[in-house]
């Protein structure tokens, strides 16, 4: 018997887990995985393979795990995705102090069930249930997978297994983009050979009272677009000598926020419509000046749509914006001026993508000024990738002001690309199987669904579901090169089979986070191990 291999051990090792507050970007999000290296290189394997257990650093200074269990000459190797980060607590409001220390948070919401929404009252008094930040989403799949790890250690399988833990998936995934350097490095290191990668994101519900489990055979895609509307400015005492920004991204809102031309249904499944994840104003201080330029930001998911597909919509979208603010300009003005009074202002606006900005600015200025000019703001950059991709495409439209006012759609991180692995032999076959396990063992009734919702690490090394180049969204990106990098070439050659095998939770990113202890850590476990038997074997 191992350390992680009941229920109460993998509970306790979750609780261990949970106990570092690693939301995403602070101390603690490092220090996790100085835990989880810590807690591996106990293990008499590594104390005696001590070069397959490895942190890495990204180039901020966080650090990914990397932990290599090989067997004798074995090349089959299954690669486990986990990550360590989670979202903040502000949610929790008054048990804020509590929401990392899950036991301590269960007993109090004992005390305190009336305030609960019902479902997850009924949850908490059936005693299965351990509520906290990080339980579900997805500290529960890495204590799975540290359980199968240890399995190996200890010679369970006929091939090799390797953990690869990250940070920053709640984020921009930059730990699983640093991870895949070192995935291509250890293939001809090692002499491995990917068969599938193996993640334990939790069951996300496709609808409230959802009680049906999942398997996942690929993870939806999702894009940032982003549109810079630069007017032209004007005294507010004059407000039709010029085009107020507001106004522009105010249209552009009407056109997009939950705009029905997005929803894409696969085989049942459908993409939720875009929604805005930021949108404001880029004056940097109170006057009657009117803002110049603004800018928002959307959530669009996808499925098998291609990059090209989802730019024409969002120019359509555009299009249709420039037109209906054009026609409000003319209309307003003529109930405000009178006589022979008129607007001095063109308010005829240009809608561009930002590869043909770009251009526009190097055929003014040439490629030299404009890169001259790029390279000064990021000698000078202090701000994250968002800020920073409307920083690079606000300075393009200015240098080409003669042709404003303009609505300019670009690209920020994060991108995941759709990934589907549901018409692959393997995956099919190793899908059915677990069904069929769950079924006779354990009375479980598993459905196999081909997107995982809920944003997913395997969209970088899954295979791509649209027949479009990821090459064709980095051409709308400013920030790419100027200190991001999406390494669409690395991502392809190291593509394998996916599938997603996790625990059962609730509420994901919500306050009423909780994690379902039998199915979680006595089902599961025993499901991912025969499971793996037969990816192995198959």
């Amino acid at each position: 018997m191992g350390k992680w291999q009941t229920k109460k051990q993998l509970t306790d090792l979750l609780c261990s887990l949970v106990d570092y507050p690693s939301i995403t970007g602070t101390k603690a999000e490092i220090a996790i995985f100085e835990y989880l290296y810590y807690i591996l290189n106990d293990q008499e394997y590594y104390q005696n393979h001590p070069d397959h257990l490895k942190l890495h650093p990204l180039d901020d200074g966080r650090q990914f795990l990397s932990a290599l269990v090989k067997k004798d000459e074995a090349k089959e190797t299954i690669v486990l995705i986990a990550h360590a980060d989670v979202v903040s607590v502000q949610d929790y409001g008054s048990w804020e102090n509590l929401a990392f220390y899950p036991k301590e948070l269960t007993e109090e919401l004992h005390k305190n069930k009336h305030i609960l929404p019902p479902e997850a009252a009924r949850d908490l008094e059936s005693g299965d249930w351990l509520f906290g930040r990080g339980t579900m989403d997805m500290k529960a799949g890495l204590t799975v997978h540290l359980s199968i790890l240890e399995k190996a250690m200890n010679g369970e399988f006929e091939g090799n297994l390797l953990l690869i833990a990250v940070p920053d998936e709640e984020a921009n995934s930059e730990g699983m983009l640093a991870a895949l350097p070192v995935l291509d490095k250890l293939k001809r290191q090692e002499n491995l050979h990917y068969k599938t990668a193996v993640n334990g994101e939790p069951m996300f519900s496709k609808y409230p009272g959802d009680s049906s489990y999942y398997v996942y055979t690929g993870s939806i895609g999702k894009a940032l677009p982003g549109f810079l509307c630069y007017g032209k400015e004007t005294h507010a005492g004059e407000p039709f000598g010029g085009l107020n920004a507001n106004l522009m991204i105010s249209y552009l809102a009407k056109e997009l926020e939950l705009n029905e031309a997005f929803i894409e249904e696969v085989d049942g499944d459908r993409t939720p419509p875009p929604i805005s994840l930021m949108q404001r104003d880029l004056k940097e201080e109170y006057s009657v000046q009117t803002p110049q330029a603004a800018v928002t930001m959307y959530n669009v998911l996808y499925m098998k749509q291609s990059i090209n597909e989802l730019n024409e919509k969002l120019m359509n979208a555009a299009e249709r914006a420039k037109k209906k603010v054009i026609d409000h300009y003319y209309k307003q003005a003529s109930f405000y001026l009178q006589g022979d009074q008129k607007s001095i202002f063109d308010p005829t606006i240009h809608v561009f993508t930002y590869e043909q900005l770009y251009k526009e600015a190097v055929s003014r200025f040439g490629e030299a000024e404009v890169e001259r000019r790029q390279n000064l703001l990021i000698k000078k950059r202090n701000q994250g990738d968002r800020d920073f991709s409307t920083t690079l495409v606000k300075d393009l439209a200015a240098l080409c002001k003669d042709i404003t006012p303009m609505i300019v759609l670009f690209y920020s991180p994060p991108y995941y690309p759709s990934v589907s692995s549901h018409h692959d032999p393997l995956i099919q076959r190793a899908s059915q199987y677990a069904m069929d396990y769950a079924r006779k063992n354990f009375g479980v009734m598993i459905q196999t669904q081909e997107y995982f919702p809920g944003l997913s690490d395997l969209s970088f090394i899954g295979p791509v579901s649209t027949a479009s180049s990821i090459e064709e969204l980095v051409q709308q990106m400013p920030i790419q090169g100027k200190g991001f990098n999406l390494p669409s070439n690395l991502m392809e050659s190291i593509t394998m089979p996916i599938i997603n095998i996790g625990p059962l939770g609730k509420d994901p990113h919500q306050w009423t986070e909780r994690l379902e202890l039998t199915y979680s850590f006595e089902k599961l476990p025993e499901l991912l191990t025969e499971t793996i038997h037969y990816l192995f074997k198959s």
